[in-house]
C-alpha cells in the first residue's frame, strides 16, 4: 500500500482556489489526491478562511545568501569579505552568524528556518483587547443578530467612539478561526446558517405552479417597485416536517414581518387565516400582496374582497420577483430549522418570534430596525 503523499503548499493552493469557487469538498479531495475528510479537517480548522499569506521582507536575507555565507566559513574567509561577495553590510553578516551558533555551528538551513519563525509576529486581534466590545459582541450574537448587523449597529450606534467599531469579516473570522479562541462554538449556532466554516453558495432557483386568473407580477403598477408607497406586501409559505406550514408577509418598504399560523397549505386553510390578520393592518398599509405560484392561495380573490388587497403572483422559477420575501424566509430559517415540525408553534409564539426579527436592524434599512421604520411611516 502505497504511503500518501503529505499536505504541500500546492495542494493547499488548489483548495482554497477551488472552494472559493464553491467546488464541493468531494471534487477537491480528487482534484489533490485525498480523502474528503482531510479537506474537510483543513478547512474547518481555518474556518473556511483562506490565511493571510506570508511572504518575506525584500531586504531580508534569503536562503541563497545563507548558503553563500555557510560557504564562505567553511573556507576560512572573513565575515566582513563575505559581506563584500554579497553586497550585505559587514555588521548585517555578523549579526547572522552571531545569531546563529557563531562560525564552528552555523548552517544555512537552520538558520533560515530560524528567521522564518522568528519572523511571526502576529497583531493581537482587536476583540482581544476590547472586552467591552468583545462582550457587546457576544451579547448580539446570543440575540441571533448577523455579524453584518452588529457591525452596522455598532458604527450607527457608537459614531465617533473610538474603538467600538469591528467589521463583520472580523467578527466571522473570531467566530470560525479555532486559533482564535475568542468566542465558544456554541455561538455559531445563532447564525441563520449552522454551517461549521465559510464557504461560497449555491442559489437554485424554486419552482413554481400555474394559478387560475392570477393577475401577473408584470401587471403590478410600477409605484411598487420603488418602495416609495408603504403597504405592499410580499408573502409564501415556509415549509417544515409532517406537512406543516407557516404563512411569511413581508411589507416592501419597512421589511416588516408578519407569521401567521396555518393547518395545512389547502386554500381554503391558508386564505382565511392570511385575511384575519390582514384585515386588522391600518388602511395606508392595504395596498398589494405579491406571492408566489403556489396553489394556496388559489382563492385569492376571496383573500381580496376580505381585505381589500389586490393580489399579484411571480413568474414560473423566478423567486427573485419577491427577493424581500426570500431573504426574509431565510432569516427566518433561524428559528424554524429545516427538517423541524412547525405545527406546534402556537400563533403566540409566532408573534413572538416576529417581534424578535422585527427589532433586528437591517443593512438594507441602514441599520435601522423594521419596527422602527413601520413606526415612522405610521406616524
Amino acid at each position: 500500500m502505497t504511503k500518501p503523499h503529505p499536505m504541500d503548499e500546492q495542494k493547499k493552493s488548489v483548495i482554497w482556489r477551488e472552494w472559493e469557487r464553491g467546488t464541493p469538498m468531494a471534487n477537491i479531495a480528487r482534484v489533490i489526491d485525498k480523502p474528503p475528510a482531510t479537506v474537510f479537517s483543513y478547512l474547518q480548522y481555518h474556518g473556511g478562511i483562506r490565511p493571510r499569506h506570508r511572504f518575506r521582507c525584500a531586504q531580508a536575507l534569503s536562503l541563497e545568501e545563507r548558503e553563500e555565507i555557510s560557504r564562505g566559513i567553511s573556507h576560512g574567509h572573513s565575515l566582513r569579505f563575505i559581506a563584500n561577495v554579497l553586497g550585505r553590510s559587514p555588521s548585517t553578516v555578523s549579526r547572522e552568524v552571531h545569531k546563529n551558533g557563531g562560525r564552528k555551528r552555523y548552517r544555512a538551513l537552520i538558520a533560515d528556518t530560524s528567521a522564518w519563525r522568528r519572523g511571526r509576529r502576529p497583531k493581537p486581534f482587536l476583540l482581544s483587547q476590547n472586552a467591552a466590545l468583545k462582550d457587546l459582541v457576544d451579547a448580539k450574537l446570543r440575540a441571533d443578530w448577523s455579524p453584518e448587523q452588529i457591525a452596522g449597529w455598532l458604527k450607527l450606534t457608537y459614531s465617533g467612539t473610538e474603538g467600538m467599531y469591528v467589521s463583520h469579516e472580523t467578527i466571522y473570522k473570531s467566530l470560525f478561526v479555532q486559533t482564535r479562541g475568542l468566542f465558544h462554538k456554541e455561538l455559531r449556532n445563532h447564525l441563520r446558517s449552522k454551517r461549521k466554516f465559510r464557504h461560497a453558495k449555491d442559489h437554485k432557483p424554486g419552482s413554481g405552479q400555474q394559478i387560475v386568473e392570477g393577475v401577473s407580477i408584470r401587471d403590478r403598477p410600477a409605484a411598487v417597485e420603488d418602495r416609495a408607497v408603504p403597504g405592499h406586501w410580499e408573502g409564501d409559505l415556509i415549509c417544515g416536517s409532517k406537512n406543516s406550514y407557516i404563512a411569511t408577509v413581508v411589507e416592501r418598504q419597512t421589511r416588516f414581518t408578519i407569521l401567521v399560523k396555518v393547518d395545512g397549505k389547502k386554500t381554503d386553510v391558508v386564505v382565511p387565516a392570511l385575511a384575519r390578520h390582514m384585515t386588522e393592518l391600518p388602511s395606508q398599509l392595504k395596498q398589494s400582496l405579491t406571492w408566489d405560484r403556489g396553489t394556496e392561495l388559489a382563492s385569492h380573490q376571496k383573500f381580496t374582497v376580505a381585505t381589500d388587497i389586490d393580489v399579484y403572483f411571480c413568474d414560473p422559477s423566478s423567486p427573485w420577483q419577491r427577493g424581500t420575501n426570500e431573504n426574509t424566509n431565510g432569516l427566518l430559517r433561524q428559528y424554524f430549522p429545516k427538517g423541524s415540525c412547525l405545527s406546534s408553534y402556537s400563533q403566540e409564539q409566532l408573534d413572538e418570534i416576529a417581534n424578535h426579527l422585527n427589532n433586528r436592524p437591517r443593512k438594507t434599512l441602514g441599520f435601522l430596525t423594521p419596527a422602527h421604520r413601520l413606526e415612522q411611516v405610521l406616524h
